[in-house]
């Protein structure tokens, strides 16, 4: 059955996101607050911008008007960063539907807080919306290109979940349900830092050994920091977890690694960041979650050290050699 979706945010995912749902013959809106955006992607019927060479269907229709919009629609998916959460919900909930139901694509923590965005849509839309997070192992890119890919939806709704199934499912892209919103928000925000950590081991040209070292502490990292908010530890072993984990820690095509490969190679955050050109979620995730970290007692030095490289209180060299040096003690 048909339905209608709004897309908030026309970056690469959720202009990936957005072709999903318009070639499963949903009507789709992708709205941008580039008005200018807006009508270049309808003159050119793609996003030459962010994810070029990819043509709309003729049920994906850009927008620049929440206003008109979000009163007609009971399906809504936030795809803008984390720092943007909090302003996006705000901009929607003066117009949003009792109806409507809300999930996002958004990996990260929201700044200075540190809460999970699930709390953040709670404050601004009220503890009684239908809420969900869509995550996992996903390269726009490749989305786009139809390539098969799986994620994790996760919802304490489980009918909600199913309806995202849904509406998503078809030949290349397999959506599995979870009730763990929790571990799969700290999934999608953890393993950004830990791609940073990659990245930068991979440009001081530590190899392979290192790397998995990496990914597999990391996950140790990840764990201990998502069990004592509340998530469930097997959700980690998933899709949301280890697989996004590993997809972001060993390809080129993910910000982070990229981000943390050019710190190794002596360039400046700034530099770094403009060399990426769209936003790196594990700069502004780190710092929260370090912070979070030491509030709870949870030891996390991979973590810690990225932070110090991103303060500037290190180098990438100086990091590696202090989690080098820390005192052996058993794995388990």
């Amino acid at each position: 059955m048909q339905q209608s979706i709004l897309v908030i945010g026309a970056g690469s995912w959720g202009t990936a996101l957005a072709l999903v749902l318009a070639r499963n013959d949903h009507k789709v809106w992708l709205w941008s607050r580039n008005p200018q955006h807006v009508e270049q992607m309808k003159v050119t019927r793609q996003n030459a911008r962010f994810l070029p060479d990819n043509h709309f269907p003729d049920a994906l229709q850009p927008t620049a008007s929440l206003k008109e919009v979000v009163p007609q629609i009971n399906e809504i998916l936030v795809v803008v960063p984390s720092h943007a959460f909090r302003e996006t919900l705000n901009k929607i909930a003066p117009y949003i539907t009792a109806q409507a139901r809300v999930c996002w694509a958004t990996k990260g923590l929201e700044n200075n807080t540190g809460l999970l965005l699930h709390q953040v849509a709670e404050q601004v839309l009220g503890s009684k919306r239908s809420l969900a997070v869509l995550s996992g192992p996903s390269f726009a890119q490749e989305v786009a290109a139809g390539l098969p890919t799986a994620v994790t939806i996760a919802s304490s709704l489980a009918q909600y979940a199913q309806d995202l199934v849904t509406l998503f499912h078809n030949h290349s892209f397999r959506p599995y349900t979870c009730t763990d919103i929790i571990g799969v928000q700290v999934g999608g925000a953890i393993k950004n830092i830990m791609a940073i950590a990659a990245g930068i081991a991979d440009g001081l040209g530590f190899g392979a050994n290192t790397r998995a070292a990496l990914i597999t502490r990391g996950l140790t990292e990840m764990v201990r920091f998502g069990t004592s908010l509340g998530g469930q530890g097997e959700t980690f072993m998933g899709l949301a977890g280890l697989g996004d984990l590993i997809l972001t820690c060993t390809d080129n095509k993910s910000r982070n690694r990229r981000f943390g490969y050019a710190l190794a190679q002596g360039r400046s955050l700034s530099q770094a960041q403009t060399e990426i050109g769209q936003v790196v979620e594990g700069v502004r995730t780190c710092h929260e979650v370090k912070r979070l970290a030491q509030q709870g007692g949870i030891d996390m030095p991979i973590v810690e050290q990225v932070d110090k490289v991103l303060q500037g209180v290190c180098t990438p060299n100086e990091a590696v050699q202090a989690l080098l040096s820390r005192q052996p003690k058993p794995e388990f």
